[in-house]
């Protein structure tokens, strides 16, 4: 898939072809950029079920022409009340386990932010009703879809802890084994919960029935939030985090999500002095301010109300000159920090009016804690597992505390009018593949699809398996991989479109109003547009 798709009037790019027929048909009848993306949101979370879902976090990123600066939403939730390290010493456990009930130890806040956007979106004079939203959601539910490789991929991953999870066998694994992709799958008990909220609308999910039954199924399951923990919760509005760079300004997410790497690998990268892409001074230079933006995040982001020092001080002028002065040109740094896994969808929306969205969810893990409410069809996230026991660790678990995020939704303003969204799934890999795609269409000029499609690298990430090395697709030139090991980083080959380098995408307006879109064949996704 090298060429770009255009069009004039609205287009929608998310990782599955259903989710953005969705959410173009509520372009088509009329629906704002808001509305499109929370339809293609709602299908992408019964069609991607192993990557997102009602049971997990998302934030957003919105503007509107002429507008200073995008709005943002934090729809991630905080832990229960009775998420404490004691309970998992007393469980006899040193760390928050990838999966079962004491996994499942944060609200779910995606379906918040959808609300707190179509609060924005009623302003715009938004009317489609919330049911037509969710109509095509529903439909897949009810009536079943085609299961992708992906999920079957992501269910064999670690079939063996999944399959003794609450209620996980009886909904993703029929006959007690992973399906065949292609094969039809139904989620009939969502399909339900989707139509309550649909009927009595999404604040059900927090304070009305659909909450009541879903806290009811936690505490018998013995997970650590309640139905108080789901009454608590909002959504947050904050003011976006923001760089200004030679190619225009960039945003994205305040802590706690990992927007400020993403910018600072922007902003160190810039002052290098790259001219061209695709070699070994383009590659270098992004791994090695990786590390340096890497460094930060694992030592200072988390929860923003246990920061001592604001995010914005990593994003000044003189502490990125610093930064960027240490970079060695032609020789990297070691590297033997943690890496940070994690299955997401990310999808963006324009429409004619060229109000655009950036937005994101995920479940974290492959199917997140692997708990499913068998009642509500709500499989939790396991985003929690970001916390630490030890009291002294950055991410300290706390109730109310939120956990770190690798999710982030960029956008940007070129210096020539255009606007971009773009994003990605992958956990540590998300701000790299973010500024290989940023860098190879707005500082390089490459074509929109082709800086999507073209082969991508990975520092430290591995599904599951936490490691340090350089992982790069089978793609790239020999020459340029033979250069990168003899400046010392620790390559490794993979398969070309391998989905460990994440599922992209990126719309683009210019001034004139044409759009540009693309979508990451590494996905099941597609731009859709008219």
């Amino acid at each position: 898939m090298l060429n770009t798709p255009t069009a004039l009037r609205g287009m929608v790019t998310a990782p599955h072809h259903l989710a953005s027929q969705a959410g173009l048909a509520v372009l088509r009848e009329g629906g704002n950029a808001i509305e499109a993306a929370i339809a293609a949101a709602a299908t992408l979370s019964v069609v991607y079920p192993h990557m997102n879902g009602l049971g997990g976090d998302g934030f957003w990123l919105i503007s509107e022409p002429n507008a200073i600066m995008p709005v943002s939403i934090d729809a991630s939730g905080a832990a229960g009340a009775n998420a404490t390290p004691e309970l998992y010493r007393q469980a006899g456990l040193s760390a928050v386990p990838v999966h079962g009930p004491l996994a499942a130890n944060t609200v779910a806040g995606t379906v918040s932010g959808w609300q707190a956007a179509l609060d924005i979106s009623t302003r715009w004079g938004g009317r489609i009703p919330l049911a037509r939203l969710l109509e095509e959601a529903i439909w897949y539910a009810r009536n079943g879809f085609a299961i992708t490789q992906q999920q079957v991929d992501a269910a064999a991953r670690n079939l063996d802890s999944l399959r003794q999870q609450p209620n996980f066998a009886e909904h993703f694994l029929p006959d007690g084994e992973v399906p065949k992709a292609g094969s039809r799958m139904k989620l009939p008990a969502l399909a339900e919960t989707l139509e309550s909220l649909a009927q009595f609308g999404l604040d059900d999910f927090y304070r009305g029935g659909v909450a009541r039954a879903m806290a009811a199924e936690m505490q018998g399951l013995g997970c650590p939030v309640s139905g108080g923990d789901y009454a608590r919760h909002r959504s947050i509005r904050r003011r976006p985090l923001s760089i200004n760079i030679s190619a225009g300004t960039v945003w994205n997410l305040q802590p706690p999500t990992q927007g400020l790497a993403s910018l600072m690998i922007l902003g160190l990268f810039d002052r290098l002095g790259v001219k061209e892409a695709e070699g070994f001074a383009h590659i270098h230079g992004i791994v090695e301010a990786t590390k340096q933006a890497f460094v930060v995040r694992n030592t200072h982001v988390t929860d923003p109300a246990y920061m001592a020092i604001h995010s914005t001080t990593y994003l000044s002028d003189a502490l990125l000159d610093r930064m960027a002065a240490s970079i060695p040109p032609k020789q990297a740094q070691p590297w033997p920090h943690r890496a940070q896994d994690g299955d997401t969808v990310w999808l963006g929306v324009i429409d004619g009016q060229g109000r655009a969205v950036s937005f994101i969810q995920s479940l974290y893990y492959g199917f997140g804690s692997g708990v499913m409410l068998g009642q509500t069809g709500i499989l939790l996230q396991n985003r929690g597992l970001s916390f630490r026991l030890e009291e002294d660790a950055q991410n300290f678990l706390r109730p109310g505390r939120k956990p770190f995020h690798t999710l982030n939704p960029a956008m940007a303003r070129l210096r020539d009018g255009r606007v971009m969204v773009y994003g990605s799934m992958g956990g540590d890999a998300q701000p790299q593949t973010q500024a290989a795609i940023f860098t190879r269409y707005a500082m390089f000029g490459q074509d929109l699809q082709r800086a999507v499609t073209a082969p991508r690298w990975a520092l430290g990430r591995s599904w599951g398996k936490p490691t340090s090395d350089l992982k790069l697709e089978d793609r790239f030139d020999p020459a340029v991989i033979e250069a990168l090991r003899r400046a010392g980083h620790a390559v490794e080959v993979i398969p070309a479109f391998d989905s460990l380098m994440g599922h992209a995408g990126a719309i683009v307006r210019h001034e004139s109003g044409l759009l540009e879109g693309a979508s990451d064949p590494r996905s099941d996704g597609a731009v859709a547009a008219f």
